[in-house]
């Protein structure tokens, strides 16, 4: 972990502003969530298109891979338990890219953090960074594959359909991309992002379909979750299917997004970024700043970034810090550069290496983004926090937002204003 000191910078008229009170108030977003998941699962494994492609004695591959998915563990024990019924004979295999280090230890250790585990599943997890070309796109790309999920009798991927963090296109992340980069490990994963981001939306559609036709595809298991990341569906498609109906998952994932519901912000501070957040650190869909500059990242204008920490679990993984203004020394001193740097490298994108503007603690980190706003007073700040970009519904808001945000039905103000504080040392309270 780096070490940097404090720093000495004077400002025009120093840290003491008179900064808006703040107010505690609810967004309410539309909330289809899922009562039974393991009914809902056996439900859609038994319809008679999907059922009748499950062999008896078949082995399969169940594709798991990396991203922090709502009731993962229920959803792939479900799957898991109704292959059996069926007596197929289903395995494990995560499907992850480069994910977890790009060892076979590190991805099966992703998986067991996620509680799917050889003991929890009951059936064997085969962890392997070992691919197989399988084919060639009509330009001679290479096609990578999982080898152990090539030579297993069937494929099942089982991934969330969601708007990516880098692209956008008819086709984001979901069961084309587990397939097109998830399966492709290291090898594919890192060949697909050395064609970068602007290459995504054409690259991943092709691979994935050159997959299903290449490989023992025979259905996948998509996943949606609500603006709350609770289950709201989940539906299993036909491999010969899969190109069109994820297309309309993508659009339906779009609408259930948490967001900003007021026009415009000064200041953003955020409580903690991560990669356990998102693969920026804070999801791009949510503050409109994205690390590969690719366009489509709709949010309110922001003009100031804060971030006050890190959540635990991105072990100092800082990747997409570049998109935030403002920080504090505390942040800076709990970064780990080789993770970070790793990341950054593998993705091409070097801007996701990058660290914002540092000072001493959260008081001068706040004084200096709302003084660099352009024709904006402090007391009329409009200042928003949140914990992180995947807390979205209780937020705190300044006064000078309160005139739009009451005119709103889908906003609930839940006190009476009250003052940003700081402790003795300037930490925000």
């Amino acid at each position: 972990m780096a070490m940097f000191k404090k720093v000495n910078v004077k400002i025009d008229g120093g840290f003491e502003l008179d900064l808006p009170e703040m107010v505690k108030v609810r967004q309410v977003f539309p909330a289809p969530e899922l009562e039974d998941i393991e009914f809902t699962v056996a439900a859609q494994i038994n319809k008679e298109e999907i059922k009748q492609l499950v062999k008896p004695g078949a082995r399969i591959a169940i594709a798991v891979g990396s991203r922090g998915i709502a009731n993962l563990d229920v959803i792939v024990g479900a799957l898991v338990a109704n292959l059996k019924q069926l007596d197929a004979k289903p395995i494990i295999v995560p499907g992850m890219g480069s994910h977890g280090g790009a060892t076979a230890e590190g991805q099966r250790g992703v998986l067991a953090n996620y509680n799917i585990t050889e003991e929890t599943m009951g059936v064997p997890v085969k962890s392997s960074m070992e691919v197989v070309q399988i084919a060639e796109l009509d330009d001679g790309y290479p096609v990578y594959l999982d080898k152990t999920a090539f030579e297993c009798d069937a494929i099942i991927p089982v991934n969330r359909v969601k708007p990516h963090t880098d692209f956008k296109g008819p086709h984001e992340s979901g069961l084309l991309k587990m397939l097109a980069i998830g399966l492709g490990k290291h090898k594919g994963a890192t060949k697909v992002h050395t064609q970068g981001f602007n290459q995504f939306a054409h690259l991943i559609p092709a691979l994935g379909q050159t997959i299903i036709r290449n490989a023992p595809v025979i259905f996948g298991l998509a996943i949606l979750e609500n603006a709350y990341d609770h289950t709201a569906e989940v539906i299993a498609i036909k491999a010969d299917k899969i190109y069109d109906q994820e297309k309309e998952l993508n659009s339906r994932a779009k609408n259930l997004l948490p967001k900003f519901l007021m026009s415009e912000i000064d200041v953003l501070i955020v409580n903690e970024m991560g990669k356990d957040i998102s693969g920026s650190g804070m999801d791009p869909n949510i503050i409109g700043r994205n690390v590969s500059g690719e366009p489509g990242f709709a949010a309110p204008p922001i003009k100031k970034i804060v971030v006050l920490g890190l959540t635990e679990k991105t072990h100092g993984n800082v990747t997409g810090f570049g998109l935030a203004d403002v920080t504090t020394l505390l942040v800076v001193n709990q970064i780990d550069f080789s993770a970070t740097y790793a990341n950054a490298i593998t993705s091409t994108e070097l801007d996701g290496g990058k660290i914002p503007m540092f000072f001493n603690n959260d008081k001068e980190a706040i004084a200096v983004a709302v003084k660099t706003c352009n024709r904006v007073e402090p007391r009329g700040a409009k200042i928003v926090r949140i914990n992180s970009t995947l807390e979205m519904s209780e937020i705190e808001v300044s006064t000078a937002l309160i005139p739009e945000l009451e005119k709103r039905d889908d906003i609930e103000v839940l006190s009476a204003p009250y003052p940003l504080k700081y402790d003795a040392s300037g930490v925000l309270l």
